[in-house]
Parts: structure tokens; C-alpha cells; sequence
């Protein structure tokens, strides 16, 4: 059997919304959000989210340990090098990579993404080459090897900022599959970057809880939120007047600056 885990990368000192992975949430901080969202794949073994050893992280790890979600602490600015060293410490076959601003993070996408992972002819899925899941659904999974070759061989700063830049650019080095959707949502962003994505996903968070008011431990659905928007012009179109993402090359995961997370 392939031991995966899922490794969630989190920091306080974003610049466009600093502390935004405690923020609450409807009921919870953002960061439990996405770990209750996740943790509803059928196929990952543990859960643990890579912080980094500044004192401004010591909140990330104080809720940690409060909610008894396991962690790991490394580099603030070399997001790569935290990032292999808490997989190393567990050693699996493969790592899901999932950041702590996707707090509507829809389990049945991360398991699509690594059931084409374990068809066994890649050593790195992903759902955003090119993208074609809301941003904030991204989801990418690799083999321990693929991250240890890219820990040694990536030199260059961005590709230390972003943890699979180095496997995306050298697709000679790396078999790479990527996991489409039907239909293109590419242009709904669902990920937490600003405080306008804060108030919008605070209300979209609520709403939800509210439809499932009698369940303990409601988790969403790509669907529900589709749904919902669907039916609420006025959260459809605060959708819709946000900014865009400042970086627009990129996706929620492909734009994980240090200044994000």
C-alpha cells in the first residue's frame, strides 16, 4: 500500500492579510477549516502542517497542539527546504501539498488527484496544469523522490519559494499528469489572499454551516458552494467584485510567495 500524507503549509506573516490562516472562519479558524476539509480523503494517512521556526508561527503552533494536529517546524523564507524536512521526518511514498488559505478545499478533489497519482505512470498529479478547479481546490501530489530531487537540485530563489516550481519547469525530469475538470471554473478564486477574500469567504462559510446546522461536523462540496452561489446574487456578486489575484500567473498553490505563506 502507498503511505501518503498531506502536509499543509501555513504562516502568520502574510503581508496582504497578516494572521489570515487563524482567522475565524464561520465556526472555526481558517486553518481548521481547511484540515476538517481534507481530512475527508479516503486515501491520506496523516495529516501535518509545516510551519516555520519564527516566533511569529508560535500562535500556528499553539493551535496545533490545542487541536492536536501534528506539526512541523522549518525554514521561514526557504518554503522547499521546510517543506522536505517534514516530509522527511515521516518518510512517506507520497505527499499531498495542500496551503493553509483553502478553507473550501473539496475532499473528492484531492482524492481524484490522487487516484490519478496511484495509477502509478507520474511521480507528480496535480489539478492545475492548467488549472480548470475554482482557485483554492488546487491540490497537488508527488513521490517522496520527486520532493528529495527537487530539494537538491532547485537552486534558484523562486523555486526555494515554491516548493514544485523546480518539477513543473523540468517536465524531462519528471512525468507529470494533470486532473481536468468538465467545465473551466478557473476564474472563481475560493482562496484566502485579501480581506476582501476574507469577508466573502467568511459569509460563504456561514451560509454552509447554516445548511448544515444539524450536523456536527459538516464538511462542503465543490457542488454546495457552486450551488450556493447559484442561488445568493448578492454573495454571487461580491464574488465577482473582488480584486484579482496579484499574481495571475499563478493559482492558490502557485503563488505561495514567502509573503503568502
Amino acid at each position: 500500500m502507498t503511505r501518503i500524507i498531506a502536509i499543509v503549509q501555513a504562516r502568520m506573516s502574510s503581508t496582504r492579510l497578516p494572521g489570515k490562516v487563524l482567522k475565524p472562519l464561520g465556526s472555526k479558524p481558517a486553518i481548521a477549516q481547511v484540515i476538517h476539509q481534507l481530512s475527508g480523503a479516503n486515501n491520506i494517512h496523516k495529516i501535518v502542517v509545516a510551519t516555520s521556526v519564527d516566533a511569529s508561527d508560535d500562535p500556528v503552533v499553539m493551535w496545533a497542539r490545542r487541536a492536536h494536529v501534528e506539526y512541523t517546524r522549518g525554514s521561514l523564507y526557504d518554503v522547499l527546504d521546510r517543506y522536505y524536512h517534514a516530509a522527511l521526518h515521516y518518510k512517506p511514498d507520497a505527499i499531498v501539498r495542500i496551503t493553509a488559505d483553502c478553507p473550501l478545499l473539496d475532499a473528492e478533489v484531492v482524492d481524484a488527484v490522487i487516484e490519478r497519482f496511484l495509477q502509478g505512470d507520474c511521480d507528480y498529479a496535480a489539478n492545475i496544469n492548467p488549472p480548470t478547479y475554482p482557485d483554492g481546490l488546487d491540490t497537488e501530489v508527488m513521490t517522496f523522490a520527486a520532493l528529495e530531487r527537487t530539494w537538491k537540485e532547485a537552486t534558484h530563489p523562486v523555486e526555494r519559494e515554491h516548493v514544485t516550481l523546480y518539477i513543473r519547469n523540468h517536465p524531462k525530469l519528471f512525468r507529470i499528469a494533470n486532473v481536468q475538470h468538465t467545465e473551466d471554473l478557473s476564474k472563481l478564486r475560493w482562496t484566502l489572499d485579501t480581506p476582501e477574500d476574507y469577508a466573502f469567504l467568511n459569509k460563504v462559510v456561514q451560509k454552509l454551516e447554516m445548511l448544515h446546522i444539524r450536523e456536527t461536523k459538516p464538511r462542503f462540496s465543490m457542488h454546495e458552494v457552486l450551488a450556493l452561489l447559484a442561488s445568493d446574487s448578492t454573495l454571487r456578486e461580491t464574488q465577482n467584485n473582488r480584486p484579482s489575484s496579484p499574481e495571475p500567473y499563478f493559482s492558490s498553490l502557485q503563488h505561495d510567495y514567502v509573503a503568502r505563506l
